[in-house]
């Protein structure tokens, strides 16, 4: 048996439909925007092994410095140990932070860390004696697969059999371009009702949603009504941070910023499975009492890894060298001129573009994850040496930094190339 046919034999894969499902692609082998299969195939990886991969795949550096700390301490109990790896990092994260941002809690991965923002928001004011427990998120919104972050995530088919397990929110609709003053009046009204702890939000681009993507001037004004009114707001960076938006993460195109931050994906480089909330010290100081009940009680075995902070801090080496970001700037600036390209041709809805992250929505009658066309789209782009995943007829492209130009022609040459197919009858 092949590795494939192995793998169907034992494991159950994630957002997959086992019993229709083709056989997963077996990848043994990446280097740099290349991922290369058993069979001898090689793909450009244009999303980025689900937009965690910064640097490249198997970058040496951090494959180094990996292996230094597996021969050092490769883990150790978080709750009253602590080692090199864990602090050094957070006092570099804290260095690169939006301002205001002073602890650095650990764990596991995005949706872990969406939890811990939101129930130290909720212990917040349980803490400070006003207890306030309504959550507000944008419509279409996603934060996670763990129940906290369902919660606070759309409620659509994934959640759909969890529904009644989950906590109540108040959903506003995302202030996309002439929609500003709705959602402001909406956020104001439930403001106003006072018994708010806290505004989740993906700053400037809703990943999941399809790569739609709102003004940091409307979310300014947002976060403004939130200050006015004592709700905390917590900046989603899960997908924004580490350079994908252009800056180093999406909040710092705001004047105001938020009272925590939730990271992983591009946290390690795509290395090493971690997450991070951070948070102000107004956070912090709550927790700080005399009395017991007042300890935020969450944790994880895997807490503060010394290997994973060790490809952390690899990874934030080679974020702030001067050659990634100038080649954060090269895409940006290729995907602005592909995104004018795309723009002229007739089957091609809308075009969207925030940094290093491009979205093609294409015309296929409506907007939908189960859109027929996202198969076709899919294979047709595997087919061309191309990994990416549409969201039903959004392409959307999330490259490494260490992509080339020729891989990017190539992705856009293939993402072009859909045209035809979106315009034969019956696809």
């Amino acid at each position: 048996m092949n590795l494939s046919e192995r793998d169907h034999n034992v494991i159950w894969h994630p957002y997959t439909q086992m019993k229709t499902a083709a056989l997963p692609i077996p990848i043994v082998r990446g280097e740099g925007a290349l991922l290369f299969s058993e069979e001898g195939k090689t793909f450009i990886d244009a999303v980025a092994s689900w937009w965690v991969n910064l640097h490249g795949h198997a970058h040496p550096y951090i494959a180094q410095k990996v292996a230094e700390q597996l021969q050092t301490l490769e883990h150790v109990i978080f709750a009253g140990f602590t080692h090199p790896a864990a602090v050094t990092f957070a006092e570099r994260l804290l260095q690169i932070l939006p301002q205001g941002q002073s602890r650095i809690f650990y764990s596991d991965n995005g949706s872990t860390a969406v939890e811990v923002a939101l129930k130290m928001a909720i212990q917040y004011w349980l803490n400070m004696g006003t207890p306030k427990k309504k959550i507000i998120a944008f419509r279409d919104s996603y934060h996670g697969d763990t129940f906290g972050a369902m919660a606070v995530s759309s409620r659509s088919t994934f959640t759909a059999p969890f529904w009644s397990y989950l906590f109540d929110v108040a959903f506003i609709d995302l202030p996309t371009a002439g929609t500003e003053a709705k959602t402001i009046v909406q956020l104001e009204e439930f403001a106003l009702q006072g018994d708010v702890a806290a505004f989740i939000y993906e700053p400037l681009v809703l990943g999941t949603a399809g790569m739609v993507m709102y003004t940091p001037d409307v979310l300014d004004q947002l976060l403004e009504i939130c200050q006015k009114h004592e709700i905390l707001t917590i900046a989603d960076e899960v997908m924004t941070g580490f350079g994908r938006t252009g800056r180093t993460f999406a909040s710092d195109y705001l004047q105001r910023k938020p009272d925590m931050v939730t990271m992983s994906k591009g946290l390690t480089g795509g290395t090493m499975a971690l997450g991070v909330t951070s948070c102000s010290d107004r956070i912090y100081k709550a927790f700080l009492h005399d009395d017991k009940n007042k300890t935020f009680f969450h944790g994880h075995s895997y807490t503060a890894n010394p290997v994973a902070c060790a490809a952390g801090l690899a990874s934030m080496d080679l974020l702030l060298q001067e050659e990634t970001k100038e080649n954060i700037q090269r895409i940006c600036n290729r995907h602005a001129a592909f995104a004018e390209q795309m723009r002229k041709l007739p089957k091609v809805q809308e075009v969207r573009q925030q940094g290093t992250i491009v979205a093609v929505e294409f015309d296929a009658g409506g907007t939908s994850y189960f859109n027929n066309l996202r198969d076709t789209l899919y294979n047709y782009a595997l087919e061309q040496g191309v990994l990416l995943r549409p969201l039903g007829n959004i392409i959307y492209i999330i490259p490494p930094y260490c992509i080339t130009d020729e891989q990017l022609e190539s992705v856009y040459q293939t993402i072009i190339g859909m045209q035809a197919i979106v315009a034969s009858p019956g696809t």
